[in-house]
């Protein structure tokens, strides 16, 4: 357990240090109404922000919505192959007019706090 206690600072009283989202590689989550799971990369595009490229027209596109909660499957990169649920939020959708991602979407993704810091009732998946 750590202990980073220092004027005006929580404790933090976590057994293992929590992952960053630069340690995720891919992300894994499904929507009601569609047989599948989708699996996307993760891009680091900016300082804190992370998000996934969707395509123009695909069926899951139309299904997120800024602001949705869903619980996603994080895949961790290194020699072992893991993966860890955590809450996560929508928090942008842009489309790119040109450049690489020219015909996608932008999808920005937060992960949320702890798995205790949201009910399950209000997650998606």
């Amino acid at each position: 357990m750590q202990d980073h206690a220092g004027p005006g600072r929580m404790v933090e009283r976590r057994c293992e240090p929590r992952k960053t989202p630069d340690e995720y590689y891919a992300v894994e989550f499904t929507i009601e109404g569609l047989e599948l799971p989708y699996q996307f990369r993760i891009w680091n595009l900016a300082s804190k922000s992370m998000c996934v490229i969707i395509k123009e027209g695909s069926d899951i596109l139309s299904r997120l919505k800024v602001g949705d909660k869903l619980n996603m499957k994080y895949y961790l990169g290194g020699p072992v192959a893991e993966a860890e649920y955590r809450p996560t939020a929508i928090r942008h959708i842009t489309k790119s007019e040109d450049g690489r991602f020219k015909g996608h979407y932008l999808v920005g993704l937060e992960i949320l706090g702890g798995a205790g810091d949201i009910e399950n009732s209000m997650l998606k998946n």
